[in-house]
């Protein structure tokens, strides 16, 4: 299992680096530049070329993706330009409200998706399965953003039960968590039902149904076991995309998250913000994906022998 693991986390390597070059290039390639929002309108073109100095843009895009790079990897993230602090700190105070929104997000959809997969596995083909099915595809069908104006102004402006926007105390997190986390619990509910559906057909579940075992104890004991497998791949699958979804949920929101500090930095420009922020949600997608991973082969050694 160690050498497994080691030859994951070594395939990511080059994947870390060409995402590295593809944010950076992407990001130096748009027009406009932090210099923008430092000089006056009208400033001299001398007093812009001392600040393009000052700030090493002048340097080809290889030199400056190299400095970038090196930095990096010895764990500084440079300094904000617009802003003037270290990124470190920017990051720092942002990531952990994205963490907290994204990981009860993940729980909530993890907890919920699987109850109604085995709910809708329980009941195949019947009506509580179609209405189940038909309701988690309707929730997963509709745009983030929109769907918590809608709770906003539902629970928010109507009831009163949550506050609109903010992060001062955990009932703030309610409405965001379920605008996230809706479109979660439906992949979930499918992967569920549909591997569980395909786990009671094999002939080790009819021989527990011919020991005599009720079929409620067969279905949580046996078949959600061995139907947890690729559910737990996908869930761990969707920790970077649930960080990366928190962007425009944050916004909608108004949390000072990881997706704030990002949407404000474009707006400005402000390269060593935006360039540490995406590595941030690229890191989190590898991690995902390394994640799910370790936990697949670890539940079922036939896959750790088949890639390792």
């Amino acid at each position: 299992m160690l050498v497994y693991a080691i030859r994951r986390v070594l395939m990511l390597v080059p994947v870390f680096l060409a995402v590295s070059v593809i944010i950076f290039l992407i990001l130096h390639l748009l027009p406009g530049d932090p210099i923008d929002n430092l000089l006056k309108i009208g400033a001299p073109v001398e007093q812009r070329a001392e600040m393009m100095a000052r700030y090493g843009l002048d340097r080809p895009l290889p030199v400056q993706y190299a400095i970038w790079l090196g930095k990096l990897l010895t764990g500084d993230l440079g300094t904000a330009i617009v802003a003037r602090r270290p990124v470190a700190d920017l990051i720092g105070q942002a990531l952990p409200h994205s963490l907290a929104l994204g990981g009860l997000a993940l729980l909530f959809s993890s907890v919920v998706g699987i109850m109604l997969g085995f709910v809708a596995a329980l009941n195949r083909d019947r009506f509580l399965d179609r209405a189940i099915m038909g309701g988690v595809l309707l929730g997963s069908t509709l745009p983030s953003f929109w769907l918590g104006l809608l709770l906003i102004l539902a629970f928010s402006v109507q009831l009163g039960w949550f506050p609109v926007s903010g992060a001062r105390s955990w009932s703030s997190l309610v409405l965001p968590v379920l605008t996230i986390g809706l479109g979660g619990t439906a992949l979930v509910a499918r992967i569920t039902r549909v591997s569980m559906i395909d786990i009671a057909s094999r002939d080790f579940v009819m021989l527990l149904h011919a020991k005599g075992l009720s079929p409620l104890r067969i279905q949580l004991l046996h078949v959600l076991r061995h139907a947890l497998i690729p559910v737990v791949t996908i869930m761990a699958l969707r920790i970077g995309w649930i960080l990366g979804g928190a962007v425009t949920v944050e916004v909608v929101f108004a949390r000072p998250g990881l997706g704030t500090l990002l949407i404000k930095a474009l707006s400005q420009h402000d390269y060593p913000v935006v360039q540490a922020s995406l590595l941030m949600l690229a890191m989190a997608v590898m991690f995902g994906t390394l994640l799910g991973d370790l936990l697949q082969a670890a539940m079922d050694p036939r896959v750790r022998g088949a890639l390792a």
